[in-house]
């Protein structure tokens, strides 16, 4: 198809090629009817340009436009070329101080929590650096697109509304000057004509609905069947859906079908098919057909080419109008003009209206095109954008309604933009006034609610999904009205007060419909079926809370209108009640001689509700008459008399009552719904306006009426009256009522009840209750939280209630009452409280829940007992009441209440016949406590000649009256006193009495009467002495026993031990913690430690016992016996990389047996050190894959390891493991004949060597030719001289048992499989390399790790990684013993050919290209095979010394050839010393031999530092590698740290410490080597400087540097954009920490192939960077994620911290985030150590849920 094309498109180009701009512009310019020739010029070019085929081109489409329509648009509208006209009019005009920058996706915003007016005045990243928030206290967030930074805008910050960016701009503002002037009149002209023009077609086209005709003026002369199949994106269908639809539907491959899919989600629509009518019809069938089962269909049009063609173009022309208008605020005014100027048709009919009214017909790439047009254009020019938002507010109804029928997100509807207008406080003023928009927004959101019950409230029961789906759009109304109300006026003009009236009294009428709303009846018999919908009423309590508690704030800013508002709301609440009593029959209570009318009412009987807003405004609305003084200053003007207190308290009286009865388990049957009210009912988001205020209201009531009668009413609610009111009621109802139910129900209402008059008195730290301010308030929050335990920033905001702005006001307090203690590596920085605060605990502080009380307490007590103060809680000091509240205390000494607190004390003292509890008791000294506290307040408050009337000690001391004569409340305290069944309350009482008699002394003072009462208080204090006294010898007593019990426990275990003592030894000995001291045990500290080479220091042969942890078995370990292993992990690893670019073509082919310097890939192996028989282990291994086999069948779940791997958990500590190791004695000293006296030097075993290799040589060829003359043979084996004692035939026998070899075999196989990703072949002649490597690598990977901590080689390593090592080391000594010999030997000839030249080798890498620490083991392991058949006398440690003296002479080389050879300009001409000058020497051979191509000579000075620094790390591994082979321990120099070891190192490894000597013994030999290293071509091209090599040391590897601060990361994440789809942002962008690279992670656009799985961006890229293992840090939710192959994974805490020391995952609170060095270290070092596999096999085992995730699509 696309050939036939190709030359059409050509022909086309020509044509509009041809077509000239300035010939155009000039027509135009000269044309008397400029609307048809510019729609002439439309009709006939658009359809050529646009939507020419199946797929768009929209590079060429673009230039094509530009040159045909908009360059001659800007040749008009400049009147002369764009590229001279532009900068003219940028050039005249001012720059705007206002910043505008319209956010991307994921961009960082911030907002300043000191100076924003409200949260939603956000500053892009640059305007925020440069501005002096900076400094402040500031939230960052990534912005969801679509919303400006608001820099500039002086409405928007409290201070510093200028960055200095644009402070430069605000000089010249004088007043508001017209744009215009800026402007010549023809431009002006000109502008508008062709503004108008465009912008008329552009909204025509856009708005267009049918499907297959043009405008009559953009028809085209004849007409093409050419038609698209159009799919709209929907917010209904899944990914998923739409895929699969798309495959069947247009037979397209899923790559294609997750194209259209991602285009569709992006733009909003995509074209999934070209063609004729039919064939797009067809189409649209089957996707219809597909989609419409359970949703409705997919929306699918079929399309002319030519209108598709059109729209293209409109959207095109409103960006161009967008960046026109960017060159001079004139054009934004004419365009602005241009869009608000009434139609010819009325009403709505302005370009900008008709755009908004058709928004939810719009595609999302539509929309999101003239949405940012609207903000450049109107947003940005102050005088239009008050007109725009009169437009918006009068058609607002209509917009609101069109967005909750419309299913896109909020962020793509034009209802989005409330919040840019209505946030402005001057125009939210504006609008209120002149558009009446308070009363609109409620109307409009009452009208979509429309489920009402006979009595006029909400009705939410039986939610269908789409009236859910509705409700919630709903919603966003409520979040129009907070901000229209976020910003309070300062004043009021009387036009305001009206109109804030008006939109009150809706607001009224909203809460009235939710007043009573959601009524239940309690449940008796069985159990409710349905459970009712209780979730909707909250939600809307919720998303009400802060509007309420707003308009709440309005009021108190305006006597006028707080007093209307009252009179209003108490109106509205009258009207609620007006059936307050009628149906109910009146009763009357009496109790103590006061006796009340009230009606009958029992809460668990009748219909009750937990909704009753209006009530609640009424209390909040009265708290502001007590706090703004209006209640005393205008008394006449409120109608206060007319209140009825019962009829107030009434309801929220009941609603507590309901919690009560909850509380009891009187409704259990009712379900979770109402458990889960009464919970929201208490819960911080909710209770301010909820439970709060309910308080309050019964606090207005209480204050207005006699205290016996409330308490009377309340006994009655609480369905207790019966139990006060007749005496001896509880002797009767315990003895008959035996129903333990009953009983304990009544109990808990009774402590519940006292609980409630607690809280009325207590509870005054509101602003007006009490005389307070709010930070007292919060303090006292902050104070009661902190009671119960310390606490972290995020958990104590979380419990504290968030005003509107999101804050809770704790930052300025919580220095005052808590310290605050920084976080360790791990655990957050917590909040603990200051000691002085405790005091003012009250145990029962209304916000806790029953939880939370009883630790609060616990926690209390104990800090007392720590202090050795007595463990009473006393109720707290407290604030005065306010006036019009202070009547309320008087409830403590009524007469119904010391009649409460008698009859229970009575029953505490009488205990066995009643039943009581003892938290009644409790709650009951509680309030005595508090109306001691009260008393002893005013006493000492009270004014010169005032009486006080707070008379409660005269109260309690009286006895009971006549009849029964019942003792006094304090009579009654001292008995309880000594009570022994009260031992816990001992402390509170005795607390009381000591306050009673202190007040009893402040009245005598000021009565001045004769003391008396002394006597009582002596005796107080002498008894309580007494008990002190008795209680300290106790605890004497106890302590002495305890003390006796230890002595003997720990004689006991001595003795144990003495007669044990043989397996104490043992034990010491197995201990593997202490091996490595255990190693230095048996040699005499002052012999010379070697630990290679003839001179070996000879250690004693250890015997080695250890214990099977699968069946407990204790075995030795020798040669003979069964096998014992290790659990190892073996994995690919790239840390030690140098060129993460490089990786494996072809692992079949590949040969792996010289390592380059690189390290670009090893193989690492880990062991957490736990030993088994390998008998167990298989067992136990073929019992997991059982087992496995057996869950497949069942469920597809992955799990932490993957067997078919052959992965499993060690058994004792669960750590991932694929493999086991042998465990083996040194093997060296198995195959290590004695040592003979002559050993030959290096000259001469270089010699025999290479005889013994090309012997072999020749024998490998015969053996491969075929056999033809077999006398031939014979005369060639004579002719072929065998060196001296070498048997070519030998074949030595293996020492190892059975079970060894197979181990042996086994983890060959396995570290030879993962290590090149191959199937397993034990056969295959890479595996003793694999293995040799393997130890190599995994002893380079410590050693990297030991110098970066500059932790000693040999300092106490963890057990687990020296036996490793050992174990490691020691199977790649013995793994010959089990390879083919032959293979072996040819491994060795090779590596012994890259440094000793033979012939018969061609391809050996140059001595650049060989890691020279690999070279040596692999040589010095391969060697037993050659050595073996060697019976001349030469000892295999004579071959380890010179195979190791020659490698550490090729690696001088490779440093001298490599060194960088610059100056340091510290040319320290120290008197050269021997080792200095033999450098020099060996330098200038090189240079010789090089040709001159080496550099200038530097000082030897120098060179002999390059050589130490760049053969350190070699050393050290050397050391480590002969350490774990031979098992010479180490000697103790080197196992302290600081020093540099080089001369200990040397000794051990029997170096010279002149390492050049190595070069002078062994002249002749070296002289010829060096020469044929340096002539490789390789080496040439290095020093032409035709590549590149390594230099030494290698650096070690690091993880990226990461910024200081978090936002500069989100900033560049929100700059990356997806590289597969076009320039799209990217929604989870991902960076790599090991190379830097971002990744877009977690979508289709970005998944690739692997291995024949479509795997997501993140796995495919630990594959070519981390072979297999990957850490990555997820920028928009910071959280690390840790990945390994395609299944594990897991997220780890990031190194971000905010200043309170706490980790933000998922951004939520966005306080600033800095990095956290030693968090970030610890990451790193996981990676150094090869733990993240590890680490994600910890983390899956012990949170399951993370095993469902699909790790491999990240």
């Amino acid at each position: 198809m696309a050939s036939e094309l190709e030359p059409e498109v050509q022909a086309i180009d020509r044509s509009l090629l041809e077509c000239s701009t300035e010939e155009t512009a000039g027509k135009w310019l000269q044309a008397t009817d400029l609307t048809s020739e510019v729609y002439q010029h439309l009709a006939h070019y658009v359809p050529k340009i646009y939507c020419r085929g199946p797929n768009p081109f929209p590079q060429k489409e673009d230039m094509l436009a530009q040159h045909v329509f908009l360059g001659p648009m800007e040749w008009y509208l400049c009147g002369e070329d764009p590229a001279f006209g532009f900068p003219k009019l940028e050039q005249a005009n001012k720059p705007s101080h206002l910043c505008g920058r319209v956010f991307k996706v994921g961009e960082p915003t911030y907002s300043c929590r000191d100076c924003a007016v409200d949260p939603t005045c956000v500053l892009c990243m640059e305007c925020f650096l440069g501005s002096i928030h900076r400094d402040h206290r500031y939230r960052m967030t990534t912005s969801g697109g679509g919303g400006f930074c608001d820099c500039g805008d002086t409405e928007a910050w409290k201070e510093g509304p200028y960055c200095q960016k644009h402070e430069l701009n605000t000089s010249e503002i004088e007043e508001e000057e017209d744009p215009l002037v800026h402007l010549s009149v023809d431009v002006i002209a000109r502008t508008y004509n062709i503004f108008a023009i465009m912008f008329r077609y552009a909204v025509e086209i856009l708005t267009w609905e049918k499907e297959s005709e043009l405008p009559a003026d953009l028809e085209m002369e004849e007409k093409s069947d050419t038609y698209y199949c159009m799919l709209f994106n929907d917010e209904v269908h899944t990914y998923e859906q739409v895929i699969y639809t798309l495959q069947k539907a247009v037979n397209c491959t899923q790559k294609e079908a997750i194209g259209f899919a991602t285009t569709v989600d992006r733009d909003g629509r995509r074209s999934v098919r070209y063609g004729d009518f039919q064939y797009c019809e067809q189409a649209k069938s089957v996707i219809v057909r597909n989609t419409s089962r359970q949703t409705k269909p997919l929306k699918v049009q079929v399309m002319h080419s030519s209108i598709v063609a059109h729209q293209n173009f409109g959207l095109k022309l409103l960006s161009w109008l967008g960046s026109i208008i960017g060159y001079s605020d004139g054009l934004r005014r004419i365009l602005c003009q241009v869009g608000l100027q009434e139609g010819p048709y009325g009403e709505n009919s302005c370009l900008v209206d008709r755009l908004m009214l058709s928004d939810s017909k719009l595609w999302k790439g539509a929309r999101s095109v003239y949405h940012q047009l609207f903000m450049s254009s109107l947003l940005m020019d102050l005088k239009y954008k008050k007109l725009f938002a009169i437009r918006f507010a009068k058609n607002y109804e209509r917009l609101q309604s069109d967005y909750v029928t419309d299913d896109h997100d909020r962020e793509f509807s034009i209802a989005d933009l409330s919040v840019q207008i209505f946030t402005v406080p001057s125009l939210a003023r504006m609008l209120i006034t002149e558009e009446n928009l308070m009363t609109i927004i409620i109307k409009t959101f009452m009208d979509h609610l429309r489920h009402r019950d006979a009595q006029g409230r909400f009705q939410f029961e039986r939610y269908t999904a789409l009236q859910a789906f509705k409700f919630r759009r709903v919603q966003s109304l409520i979040l129009d009205l907070k901000y229209v109300l976020i910003s309070k006026p300062t004043e009021w003009s009387d036009e305001l007060r009206q109109k804030f009236l008006k939109g009150f009294d809706a607001f009224l009428e909203l809460l009235k419909c939710m007043q009573g709303m959601d009524p239940i009846t309690r449940q008796v018999g069985q159990h409710i079926e349905m459970e009712p919908e209780w979730e909707a009423a909250f939600t809307l309590q919720m998303k009400l809370t802060h509007v309420i508690s707003m308009m709440q704030d309005w009021c108190a800013l305006d006597e006028k209108v707080l007093i209307e508002a009252y009179k209003k709301c108490l109106a509205v609440l009258m009207q609620c009640h007006g059936g307050f009593t009628d149906g109910e029959q009146p009763i009357t209570l009496s109790i103590c001689g006061h006796s009340v009318e009230t009606i009958r009412y029992c809460v668990s009987q009748e219909k009750v509700s937990i909704h009753l807003p209006v009530s609640r405004l009424l209390a909040g609305l009265h708290v502001l008459l007590s706090k703004s003084e209006v209640a005393y200053k205008f008394p006449e003007l409120l109608p206060l008399s007319e209140l009825s207190p019962p009829m107030l308290i009434e309801h929220p009286l009941r609603c507590l009552v309901l919690c009560a009865q909850v509380h009891a388990g009187m409704w259990r049957r009712n379900g979770f719904s109402l458990v889960n009210q009464i919970y929201y009912y208490h819960n911080v988001k909710c209770r301010r306006e909820m439970f709060d205020k309910d308080i309050v209201m019964l606090q207005t009531g209480v204050s207005m009426m006699d205290p016996n009668h409330f308490l009377m009413i309340m006994l009655s609610r609480f369905e207790l009256y019966q139990i006060f009111s007749t005496p001896d009621y509880g002797k009767r109802f315990s003895s008959e009522i035996t129903h333990k139910d009953v009983v304990q129900q009544n109990n808990t209402l009774i402590e519940e009840m006292l609980y409630l008059i607690i809280m009325l008195v207590g509870e005054r730290f509101s602003p007006g209750v009490g005389q307070v301010n709010t930070t007292d308030e919060i303090k006292r929050e902050i104070i009661h939280q902190l009671s119960i335990k310390p606490m972290a920033h995020s958990e104590l905001v979380k419990s504290l209630p968030e005003d509107e702005n999101k804050e809770t006001g704790m930052e300025s307090v919580i220095e005052a009452v808590a310290h605050f203690k920084k976080p360790g590596l791990t655990g957050r920085g917590m909040y603990e409280l200051k000691p002085e605060c405790t005091k003012e605990f009250n145990l029962y502080f209304y916000h806790f829940s029953r939880a939370e009380q009883s630790k609060a307490e616990e926690a209390q007590r104990k800090l007392k007992r720590q202090n050795r103060e007595d463990t009473a809680l006393p109720p707290p000091v407290l604030p005065p009441f306010c006036p019009l509240f202070a009547s309320l205390v008087n409830i403590l000494q009524s007469d119904v209440m010391l009649c409460i607190m008698g009859t229970i004390l009575q029953w505490a003292v009488e205990h066995n016949g009643y039943a009581w509890s003892e938290s009644m008791l409790q709650r009951v000294l509680h309030l005595i406590g508090m109306a001691l506290q009260e008393e002893k307040q005013h006493l000492e408050n009270v004014m010169e000649e005032h009486v006080v009337t707070f008379t409660f000690t005269q109260k309690i001391s009286k006895p009971g009256e006549a009849p029964n004569n019942s003792p006094s409340i304090l009579a009654m305290l001292e008995t309880l006193q000594n009570a022994p069944y009260l031992e816990v309350h001992k402390d509170m009482i005795r607390w009381i009495l000591k306050t009673f008699n202190a007040i009893k002394k402040i009245r005598e003072s000021s009565s001045t009467s004769p003391v008396a009462e002394t006597e009582g208080t002596i005796m107080e204090e002498s008894s309580r002495d007494k008990d002190k006294a008795e209680r300290k010898r106790k605890a004497e007593i106890a302590r002495l026993r305890r003390e006796k019990i230890m002595a003997q426990m720990s004689e006991m275990q001595r003795h144990f031990i003495d007669e044990n003592k043989e397996l104490f030894q043992q034990t010491l000995e197995l201990d593997s913690s202490t091996s490595a001291v255990l190693d230095n045990s048996p040699v005499v500290s002052d012999v010379k430690l070697i630990a290679l080479g003839p001179a070996q220091t000879q250690v004693p042969e250890q015997r080695q016992f250890v214990t099977c942890i699968l069946c407990q078995e204790e075995q030795e370990v020798n040669v003979e016996s069964r096998a014992m292993v290790l659990a190892a992990f073996v994995q690919r690893s790239t840390v030690l990389s140098k060129n993460r670019r490089k990786f494996i073509q072809d692992p079949e082919k590949y040969d792996p047996l010289f390592m380059h310097p690189d390290l670009s890939c090893g193989t690492h192996t880990g062991s957490c050190g736990h030993i088994m028989h390998a008998h167990c282990w298989q067992r136990y291994f073929d019992s997991v894959q059982a087992k496995e086999q057996r869950r497949q069948q069942r469920l597809r779940l992955h799990t932490s390891y993957d067997v078919e791997n052959g992965e499993f958990l060690c058994p004792l500590c669960e750590c991932l493991s694929n493999t086991v190791i042998p465990l083996l004695l040194p093997p060296r000293n198995i195959f290590n004949r004695s040592n003979f006296s002559d050993q030959p030097n290096l000259s001469q075993w270089i010699r025999t060597i290479s005889q013994q290799i090309k012997a072999l040589q020749v024998l490998r060829k015969e053996e491969s030719t075929p056999n033809t003359a077999s006398s031939k043979n014979s005369e060639n084996m004579g002719e072929l001289q065998l060196p001296e004692g070498f048997r070519p035939n030998f074949h030595p026998k293996n020492p190892y048992s059975e079970s060894i070899k197979e181990m042996l075999t086994t983890f060959g196989t396995a570290t030879y499989k993962v290590g090149l990703k191959v199937h397993p072949n034990e056969e295959d002649p890479r595996v003793p390399i694999m293995c040799w490597g393997s130890c190599a690598y995994t002893i380079q990977s410590i050693e990297r790790i030991l110098s970066d901590e500059d932790k000693p080689l040999f300092g106490p390593l963890p057990c687990r990684l020296d036996d490793c090592l050992r174990s490691l080391t020691r199977f790649a000594a013995a793994h010959w013993t089990v390879a083919s010999l032959s293979v072996v030997q040819g491994h060795l000839c090779k590596l012994f050919a890259s440094l000793v030249p033979n012939d018969s080798y061609e391809d050996l890498p140059c001595i650049l290209d060989i890691d020279m620490f690999h070279l040596l083991v692999g040589l010095v392991l391969a060697f037993p095979a050659l050595q073996c058949q060697d019976f001349s006398g030469v000892s295999l440690s004579t071959g380890d010394l010179h195979i190791f003296h020659l490698v550490t002479m090729a690696h001088i080389i490779q440093i001298l050839l490599t060194s960088c050879t610059e100056e340091n300009g510290m040319d320290q001409e120290n008197p050269t010393g021997e080792e200095e000058l033999a450098v020099l020497a060996l330098y200038k051979t090189i240079h010789q031999y090089t040709g001159s191509a080496l550099k200038e000579i530097p000082s030897g000075w120098h060179l002999w530092k390059s050589i130490r620094a760049g053969i350190m790390p070699f050393l050290k591994c050397s050391a480590l590698f002969f350490h774990y082979l031979n098992g010479v321990p180490s000697p103790p120099d080197i196992q302290v740290s600081g020093l540099s070891h080089f001369e200990h190192l040397c000794n051990y490894l029997s170096l010279p410490t002149n390492l050049i000597c190595l070069f002078q013994e062994n002249n002749e030999i070296m002289n010829s080597l060096i020469e044929s290293w340096c002539h490789n071509s390789e080496v040439k091209r290095y020093l032409a400087s035709e590549r590149d090599a390594i230099s030494y040391p290698r650096e070690s590897n690091k993880l990226i540097d990461l910024p200081e601060d978090y936002s500069s990361l989100i900033n560049q994440a929100s700059n990356f954009s997806c590289p597969k789809s076009g320039g799209d942002k990217s929604r989870a962008p991902t960076l790599c920490l090991v190379c830097g690279t971002l990744l877009c992670s977690q979508s289709y656009c970005c998944q690739t192939e692997l291995e024949g799985e479509d795997v997501g961006a993140c796995t495919a890229h630990t594959y070519s960077c981390g072979s297999g293992a990957g850490i990555f840090l997820r920028v928009r939710e910071c959280q690390v994620l840790f990945l390994a192959g395609k299944t594990k994974g897991c997220f780890y805490s990031p190194p971000y911290l905010d200043d309170y020391g706490e980790t933000d995952q998922g951004l939520r609170r966005g306080n600033p985030l800095h990095l956290c060095k030693e968090r970030f270290q610890k990451i790193q070092k996981l990676w150094h150590q090869h733990s993240i596999t590890e680490e994600i096999g910890h983390a899956q085992e012990a949170n399951q849920t993370l095993v469902g995730i699909d790790w491999q699509h990240l």
